[in-house]
């Protein structure tokens, strides 16, 4: 057998290069076994609940992180990180003043970790206790309203123990990191009720429950449709086929199992002068005055020539989005806000059971405060599911205070 050493040699060639490379570069991440110098600590302000340490770094070339390991109020180990690029890192997890112990240590690259540096200080009396002692509570239709102050906008849950006098105490979680936080509580008996609660953090210390006093919430109704009668003029014809647009208001919620009942509006392009032109609105005179807390929307449920005992929710000729105005004069309108049912369909159009038990159940909106009174509804819808040659709906209810 004859060896050619000149082609042999370009072969080995690369073949050394490639060592030499991977040598070098497993030197350059493995070699390095000098832990970072000590961060030095130049300032320590207390917060509620924690503190912030300023600190400057060591001078390495390869610093990741400095890290900050501690035992919290509830004796839990923790460790907080800060990226090379800060000079500061903070401590959160306390309650009380009494004095803590934090060790800091520099990592490199190489996870390499600098000897640690104590640092010990003295707590502000934890955000939970300021948090409870701000919080208050307004009755409103169907139940009532919770505020409370938080300025250091931190994360927290307040669990309200409602206790109606039934025998069963319920428990309600709110949670917000808003400065000024204003939630609504609703679904509550118009009977005297006592309240109380708790403050809690993101790592569980909490306040202890105290009582907020007894309060009745109002009475929320639903409003009698019975006088309800349609603006035509101002508004479109959903009159299309077998659908109706007063049929929007007449106490029927169409189903999926036949189309007896037709339960619905429908809003065809060819009599709204050949084209969708959004928005469409449905223009209601209540004939009374009333005030709202809340209100519930209807799709159109039957699906003709679609697939058997299948529901036509979400699909393309159904409202989606809309916005509510109202009025007492027809002519001065006033937002309610604006509202989309949502899409729940996957790339494939599949719904979950979920939503389409959702779709059955309607959907509910709430209002963030009680309307004013007004006599006139505009119902602006904004978008169906993609036709843009009908649009249909089912049922609108509403509820708060009727006959004002």
């Amino acid at each position: 057998m004859v060896i050619n050493m000149k082609t042999m040699y370009r072969k080995l060639i690369p073949i050394s290069i490639l060592s030499i490379f991977f040598f070098s570069c497993d030197t350059d991440n493995n070699g390095d076994s000098t832990p970072p110098g000590s961060v030095s600590i130049v300032e320590v302000t207390p917060t509620s609940g924690g503190g912030i340490i300023a600190y400057q770094l060591p001078e390495d070339n390869d610093l990741l992180f400095v890290q900050a390991d501690y035992t919290d109020a509830q004796g839990n180990s923790v460790f907080r990180t800060s990226s090379f690029h800060n000079s500061s890192i903070e401590i959160t997890g306390f309650v009380t003043t009494e004095e803590v112990t934090i060790e800091l240590t520099a990592v490199d690259e190489n996870k390499n970790v600098s000897k640690p540096v104590t640092v010990q200080f003295n707590p502000l009396e934890s955000y939970i206790y300021s948090v409870q002692e701000s919080l208050t509570l307004t009755e409103d239709l169907g139940g009532v309203r919770v505020n409370w102050t938080n300025p250091n906008e931190k994360t927290v849950y307040v669990f309200l123990d409602i206790d109606d006098g039934s025998g069963d105490i319920e428990t309600r979680i709110l949670s917000s990191s808003n400065k000024n936080a204003n939630t609504f509580v609703r679904g509550l008996k118009s009977v005297e009720t006592d309240f109380s609660a708790r403050v809690e953090d993101l790592s569980g210390n909490t306040t202890q429950s105290t009582s907020l006093g007894k309060y009745t919430p109002l009475f929320e109704e639903k409003i009698d449709k019975s006088t309800w009668t349609l603006v035509s003029n101002l508004s479109v014809n959903g009159n299309a086929w077998e659908g109706r647009t007063v049929k929007f208001w007449d106490d029927v919620i169409d189903t999926a199992a036949s189309g007896v009942d037709d339960s619905y509006f429908i809003i065809w392009r060819d009599q709204n002068g050949g084209v969708l032109n959004w928005p469409l609105d449905i223009v209601i005179d209540l004939n009374k005055e009333v005030k709202l807390s809340r209100f519930t929307v209807w799709q159109r449920a039957f699906w003709y020539g679609g697939p058997q005992g299948e529901p036509y929710y979400y699909q393309e000729e159904n409202l989606k989005s809309f916005e509510l105005f109202v009025s007492n004069d027809k002519a001065t309108w006033e937002s309610l806000g604006s509202f989309d049912i949502g899409d729940p369909r996957d790339a494939s159009g599949n719904i979950p059971s979920e939503a389409l038990e959702q779709g059955a159940n309607g959907h509910d909106f709430e209002f963030e405060f009680i309307t004013q009174s007004f006599r006139y509804l505009k119902f602006s819808i904004t978008s169906n599911y993609g036709s843009d040659t009908y649009v249909h709906g089912s049922e609108i209810s509403l509820f708060g205070i009727d006959n004002l």
